[in-house]
């Protein structure tokens, strides 16, 4: 052997020592660069480094099944491998975050906007907070928004607005305040907005020309009116639970979609419009505890003596308002009918009665009005499935029907005289 000729050289990854911690930093950064090249030829680079820059800014709230445990750097395949990730040709396309068993907490990080690719950012229910990166306007392919039940703060991003593509924007129950970006119901593509559930101020706008299927905003702090225009696609309208006011609009007929309407417990005020009980496919109507007043009036296309368009699973609640007047028959078929606390007066019409008895209205409340009579025969047997109060009127119930109020009706079971007498007479 020639003790002069070169020496072996030694694998470091083969029992090798280094003799500096500096050296084994190097060797570590080598080590990591070479992984990363490794998983990068599945997924751009950009799109790995933000993934785990994500990564950094989340955690999880239960260690049960951590849900970051696949995102590491010895994944050959980032997008086969990593949890909530869905490629397309090599750059994320969809990223869902957490799952319902899996909880995460932390903040969403502006690095979400190198995804440059992405079509859909999903967060499951949490407790991530802070705020909404407003870098997601940059994300010009996003389709969908979805980041319900968490505590995000601060307001809507206004860039959100520029996302032409924007199919769906969740940001129900949390905690963002400030108004509607009031380009955000402009956007030509967006079919679902649902914000309930929040701290939002200020009024609609006065622009909703978005083609909308579903939007939810209750439970807010919304004020003003309804806007005089609504997208003639709506399906699902809620505003409950705000602090809205005024006369609603004349302009329901062109909403003839609408299956399910909620402007329940706000302050609106004046007659409801009688084009909401001809629509042809609404047949839930939420209206109560507001101010509306006047009496019920068919629809322009309505029969009042046959109104066939509610049946099984309809609800119409328009209790607690300041409705008066006499009773019409407009209502007639609807399953869940609550018409108690207002000041209607005269008989109750017959096809309500008949539509108890046939059951196929199972919940009639007509309790606290100035009803002065209904047509029950003393004897008629009610279905078993029949919930009928009308207690608290200027009449006296049959002493052998059932009636079956709720425990907010009270127990007695008329109205004094002077209260009905002052009151018809003033009507």
């Amino acid at each position: 052997m020639n003790p002069k000729g070169p020496k072996a050289v030694l694998c470091p990854f083969a029992g090798f020592e280094p003799q500096s911690s500096g050296m084994m930093a190097a060797l570590n950064l080598i080590f990591v660069h070479v992984l990363l090249i490794t998983a990068s030829a599945n997924m751009n680079q950009m799109d790995l480094n933000a993934l785990l820059s994500i990564k950094n800014a989340l955690t999880e709230v239960s260690a049960f099944k951590p849900f970051f445990s696949t995102w590491n750097l010895t994944a050959a395949d980032p997008c086969s491998s990593f949890s909530g990730v869905t490629c397309f040709l090599h750059r994320v396309s969809i990223l869902s975050l957490g799952t319902d068993s899996v909880q995460l907490a932390g903040s969403l990080p502006e690095s979400i906007s190198s995804l440059t690719e992405l079509t859909q950012l999903i967060l499951s229910p949490g407790i991530v907070t802070g705020p909404i990166p407003p870098q997601l306007g940059q994300l010009t392919k996003l389709r969908v928004i979805s980041l319900p039940s968490n505590r995000l703060t601060g307001t809507i991003p206004s860039t959100l607005s520029s996302l032409r593509n924007l199919h769906t924007v969740d940001l129900s129950h949390n905690e963002l305040t400030g108004s509607l970006p009031p380009t955000l119901t402009q956007l030509p593509q967006l079919k679902i907005l649902i914000l309930a559930s929040n701290s939002l101020t200020a009024t609609l706008p006065t622009t909703v020309s978005s083609p909308l299927l579903h939007l939810d905003l209750k439970d807010n702090q919304l004020t003003g009116p309804l806007p005089f225009s609504l997208p003639s696609s709506l399906r699902y309208l809620s505003l409950s639970h705000n602090l809205m006011w005024g006369p609603l609009p004349n302009g329901f007929q062109t909403l003839t979609h609408l299956v399910f309407l909620d402007l329940s417990i706000n302050r609106f005020s004046g007659p409801i419009p009688p084009q909401l009980f001809s629509l042809p496919a609404l047949s839930n109507i939420f209206l109560q505890r507001n101010n509306f007043s006047g009496g019920l009036r068919p629809g322009p296309n309505s029969n009042s003596n046959s109104n066939s368009k509610f049946g099984p699973g309809s609800i119409v609640d328009l209790s607690h308002n300041a409705l008066s007047g006499e009773l019409s028959g407009v209502l007639e078929g609807v399953e869940t009918l609550l018409l108690n606390n207002n000041r209607f007066l005269g008989r109750v019409p017959e096809v309500y009665v008949k539509s108890v008895c046939s059951g196929t209205t199972t919940t009639l409340y007509l309790q606290h009005n100035y009803l002065t009579g209904i047509p029950l025969q003393d004897g008629t047997v009610l279905p078993d499935t029949a919930s009928l109060c009308f207690s608290y009127n200027c009449m006296v119930p049959p002493p052998t029907i059932t009636i079956t109020c709720p425990a907010t009706a009270g127990a007695d079971t008329a109205r004094p005289q002077s209260q009905c007498s002052v009151f018809n007479h003033r009507s």
